[in-house]
């Protein structure tokens, strides 16, 4: 059993003192604090920012900055009571050696850490776009100090570090617009009517639920090729736009069908063999 001399017998380093019954209590209120900080990030995530109409990419990112905020001033109030004594040259000697641990061991997290700011303020991505990043295409569902956690089709989570967005060239389908355009390279017989194939693939695309009339979907008739005139279908969509395969695939299925129904053929590669001397 601790006798209570234990927990009031001061120690001193420097000019800074401390009891282990401060030190207990400011961990205890370390541990409310962020506890705090995590609860007020979900409530003006999900619940006050939405209420404003505002996105929640948007909404994450100030939720968390806000977060920052009340974390550092929960610490200058925390600091002076478990540590008596500390002051602005202590918090110059600790921020010292924070650094000297940066500059050996703590480099990479500070850089993270660092990025993930950079992320929150300019927001080049936020929770809910969809981004290729490493060769990973997925839905940014949190952005954390040090990672971001993107989800895949395959319900897969990678883990990012933040630094990455930043160094990295990163496709963000949807910075601005949800609105994505598909391109679908198409081939035909040589023996079709390059206009009715544009009639048939427009009136196909048109029969899409996903594809959106405005933009209006389009045909370029792009070359000659060695077996087929080739075409490309653009359209536009963003119901699937976090499903670009699924997407193709329901716009391949109805093209299909209607170049089938117009008697119009999609050919397989072949070669003209001439023999120019029959052998003996």
């Amino acid at each position: 059993m601790l006798s209570s001399s234990f927990w009031t017998e001061p120690y001193r380093i420097g000019e800074v003192s401390f009891t282990p019954l401060s030190l207990l209590i400011g961990f205890t209120l370390l541990t409310v604090l962020v506890l705090v900080q995590a609860l007020i990030k979900r409530l003006l995530t999900h619940r006050v920012f939405p209420r404003f109409g505002i996105q929640l990419g948007l909404a994450n990112a100030y939720a968390t900055l806000l977060g920052y905020a009340v974390l550092i001033i929960g610490l200058t109030v925390i600091t002076p009571v478990a540590l008596q004594g500390i002051n602005w040259a202590t918090f110059s000697v600790m921020l010292g050696a924070i650094s000297f641990g940066v500059g050996f061991g703590l480099r990479n997290v500070a850089d993270n850490f660092v990025s993930g700011l950079i992320i929150l303020l300019e927001r080049p991505i936020k929770v809910g776009d969809r981004v290729d990043v490493d060769g990973y295409e997925g839905v940014i569902v949190n952005i954390l100090a040090r990672s971001t956690t993107i989800r895949t089709n395959d319900n897969i989570d990678v883990i990012i570090p933040n630094s990455r967005f930043i160094s990295e060239s990163v496709t963000n389908w949807s910075h601005n617009d949800d609105k994505v355009r598909f391109k679908m390279p198409i081939g035909v017989h040589y023996k079709s009517d390059p206009f009715e194939v544009e009639k048939v693939l427009l009136q196909a695309a048109n029969q899409c639920p996903d594809v959106l009339p405005q933009p209006a979907p389009s045909v370029r008739f792009i070359a000659f090729g060695d077996s087929s005139l080739n075409f490309e279908l653009r359209v536009w969509s963003t119901s699937l736009m976090h499903k670009p395969r699924a997407f193709i695939s329901q716009v391949n299925f109805t093209v299909w069908k209607h170049l089938r129904d117009a008697g119009i053929q999609v050919p397989y590669p072949q070669r003209d063999l001439y023999i120019k001397e029959m052998p003996k």
